[in-house]
């Protein structure tokens, strides 16, 4: 039972996703970010393996059709499955099993699909892209959880949230800088914003001590803006 976005900014070319659900740390096992390949989610009764798959069949060159195709055909149990993908064209697709829990659906929108299973309403996918597409001047991340945010005002899941994550890839960046999770909150969507914003500021100078760490500036430097 989770409620998920992924989305591509042409602005920036980032792409990644972001989701909340009532399940304990499920950004550890539903979102799939492959920097320069594009994005996958395995959620509903979760199979991180199908994220691999799914990866892999988008770094083999294979479209968003194909790779969920592959992602299908590669289980048994995929009845149980929602899937979404986004290739790095931006082109998107998803399939959501006939045993995922309802209200259960999906929302294309412009490089960008919005799922959801075991939902309080069925109008919660298309809440969150109206969320993801109301501001597209805004940072990839804030889209992203402001289509959580809009997605839980229309009612979310049917059950308590407790856990909510992003991950995001930038353009030339070899792993992705935005890799968030609340694991466990009775807000996970609130702690999951005030975490983002919090990191912001801090991703440029993280990032460099990645790629030039002799010229990089120390991590208490970064942190230094943080109330302690």
């Amino acid at each position: 039972m989770t409620f998920s976005i992924v989305g591509l900014c042409p602005r920036t070319g980032q792409f990644g996703c972001a989701l909340a659900t009532s399940s304990m740390a499920a950004g550890g096992r539903a979102p799939f970010v492959g920097p320069g390949i594009g994005v996958v989610l395995s959620q509903a009764r979760s199979d991180p393996r199908l994220g691999v798959i799914g990866l892999r069949s988008l770094e083999n060159g294979r479209a968003a059709a194909d790779a969920l195709s592959d992602m299908i055909a590669s289980t048994p149990h995929s009845a149980w499955r929602q899937l979404a993908v986004l290739d790095r064209s931006g082109a998107v697709a998803s399939f959501t099993g006939a045993h995922c829990t309802a209200e259960k659906g999906a929302q294309n929108g412009h490089g960008a699909i919005a799922i959801g299973n075991g939902l309080a309403s069925a109008s919660v996918p298309s809440a969150m892209m109206r969320g993801f597409e109301a501001a597209p001047e805004k940072t990839l991340a804030d889209r992203l959880i402001m289509a959580l945010e809009y997605g839980l005002e229309a009612g979310g899941e049917a059950y308590p949230l407790r856990s909510a994550s992003i991950k995001i890839a930038h353009a030339g960046i070899p792993f992705p800088p935005v890799d968030l999770r609340v694991d466990f909150s009775e807000e996970p969507i609130v702690e999951l914003r005030r975490l983002s914003e919090l990191w912001e500021p801090m991703m440029e100078g993280y990032i460099k001590r990645c790629l030039d760490p002799e010229n990089s500036p120390a991590a208490a430097s970064i942190e230094g803006h943080i109330a302690r």
